[in-house]
């Protein structure tokens, strides 16, 4: 008996001090993005999100893979924190194809997968603040071939880094995964550790 309560203190102690544990990766708490969402509404990224936890992700949505993969993964995850009913969460998917993926492209590519929650955010913005934004999370996109159909459609590719990233409420980059194939209930755990 005296065995198991002192299991249970030291897990106790191990899980309430493991959100210091995670080590800040970046603090973008003193940047700020001026940027624009799905309805075309300004955005300013990440001061609009200080305050709730963030799952985070960068896509193009002619991307005929990953970033699919991607958003999916991010919906699973939304879906099982609403099963907990833990709701101080925001949802950020950022374009790295501004030139292609406006307001209403990314608003269709929400609308194509039902999402409809208001802390879901797809945002875009001219090329250059994308692109430092971008190199402030070392996040890399370069475009790769470019393939014409026999219907004269045209295919693009980005190469670009597969990631999930987590931030806490004061805007520190504290966690990245691997996007396209992330192991969920890691990431909820850590996303747990860090909305304490």
């Amino acid at each position: 008996m005296i065995k198991k309560f002192f299991i249970i203190i030291f897990i106790t102690l191990v899980l309430s001090g493991c959100s210091k544990d995670i080590p800040v990766i970046k603090d973008l708490s003193k940047i700020n993005y001026k940027l624009i969402d799905q309805d075309s509404t300004e955005f300013n990224f990440p001061q609009d999100l200080k305050g709730k936890t963030v799952v985070l992700s960068y896509i193009y949505t002619h991307c005929p893979d990953i970033c699919p993969l991607t958003t999916h993964n991010i919906m699973l995850i939304n879906k099982q924190l609403e099963k907990e009913n833990i709701n101080n969460v925001a949802y950020v998917e950022i374009s790295f194809d501004p030139e292609r993926d406006s307001p209403s492209v990314l608003k269709k590519y929400a609308e194509v997968r039902a999402i409809k929650s208001k802390d879901w955010h797809f945002l875009t913005g001219d090329k250059k603040t994308i692109y430092d934004l971008l190199k402030a999370v070392n996040f890399k996109a370069m475009p790769g071939d470019t393939t014409i159909t026999p219907s004269g459609d045209t295919l693009y590719y980005f190469i670009h880094t597969d990631r999930i990233s987590l931030l806490d409420k004061q805007n520190r980059l504290r966690k990245n995964f691997k996007g396209s194939n992330v192991d969920k209930k890691v990431l909820i755990n850590f996303l747990k550790q860090l909305d304490k």
